[in-house]
């Protein structure tokens, strides 16, 4: 069993490789399309193939289509070393976005690998001016601001299961939506990525980004979260919940998937070392399903 495991994944990683040549030779040619396919038939056989997966990105960035892009940067940050290049076009894109933390968020992770970095260093002084002078427009528009985050939420385009989520949580405006954080839409039964990710687009249209009126000070407080594990039927509602549904970055999802793990229940009763003894499933990752475990009320098994 795991020889075939073993075959097939070489067989994946020499289809991949196949597909990156060829899509190499395509944008050499100038087959911008062509090569946009190959890339994409590329992560299909190999999501982990890191020069396919940023040829992609830059691609979608020269062609405006900002959230493929973003998507695809993100996923080259999660992992180790440091990739320096993502990381300064995904603080580009972030600031044309006018979604300033996230571009300091980037240039710092990058200054911190090298400090005399000078184009890093350039743009964190654009990401700073921009910033002051986001909040100090920001405080002359507040009048406006205080209209849009009393929109309802029926004003806007959703989906029925996204619009039927969002009423069972009580979230009535864009005002309710910006004091609650991913990980909180998530907590709640039925609330998948589909929706989140719907709802992400929705505000990012807007310039706004989920979270964002709890990061200051006095600001209501977000609605309750249902507890994880609180009973047994509780339990028994997050053990069920499906991996596909968290909140994990490709790769992390991607590492479950090869160990078959599809529940929230099935990953708990896995070990650290159980975990980081998958193929390309880094410490990165384990850290990232540790503090999402947490958030949960949960963790991983733990040997005696």
């Amino acid at each position: 069993m795991v020889m075939n495991q073993q075959t097939a994944t070489a067989v994946n990683e020499r289809a991949a490789e196949e597909y990156f040549r060829k899509a190499l030779e395509a944008e050499k040619d100038g087959n911008q399309e062509k090569a946009l396919e190959l890339y994409e038939r590329t992560l299909s056989e190999n999501p982990d193939h890191e020069q396919a997966c940023f040829n992609l990105a830059v691609m979608y960035d020269r062609r405006a289509e900002d959230s493929k892009a973003i998507e695809l940067y993100e996923r080259l940050c999660t992992s180790e070393p440091v990739h320096i290049s993502a990381l300064m076009n995904l603080a580009v894109l972030y600031e044309d976005n006018n979604m300033y933390d996230e571009a300091r968020r980037c240039l710092m992770a990058v200054l911190r690998t090298n400090a005399n970095h000078n184009r890093a260093n350039l743009y964190m002084k654009d990401v700073e001016s921009a910033r002051s002078m986001f909040m100090d427009d920001d405080e002359r528009r507040s009048g406006n601001r205080n209209i849009i985050s009393d929109t309802p939420i029926s004003d806007f385009e959703l989906s029925v299961r996204s619009r039927n989520c969002l009423k069972k949580m009580d979230i009535k405006t864009l005002g309710d939506l910006l004091r609650v954080s991913e990980q909180e839409l998530l907590s709640y039964k039925n609330f998948g990525e589909t929706s989140l990710n719907e709802i992400k687009a929705l505000l990012q249209t807007k310039g706004l980004r989920l979270g964002q009126a709890a990061e200051g000070a006095g600001v209501a407080a977000p609605i309750a979260r249902r507890p994880a594990a609180a009973d047994g039927e509780g339990s028994s509602e997050l053990m069920g919940k499906q991996v596909q549904d968290l909140e994990l970055s490709v790769r992390s999802r991607k590492a479950l998937q090869r160990l078959n793990i599809n529940s929230v229940g099935e990953l708990v009763q896995k070990t650290e070392d159980e975990l980081l003894g998958c193929k390309n499933f880094g410490h990165t990752s384990l850290n990232e399903i540790k503090q999402l475990l947490a958030s949960l009320g949960t963790g991983l098994r733990k040997l005696d």
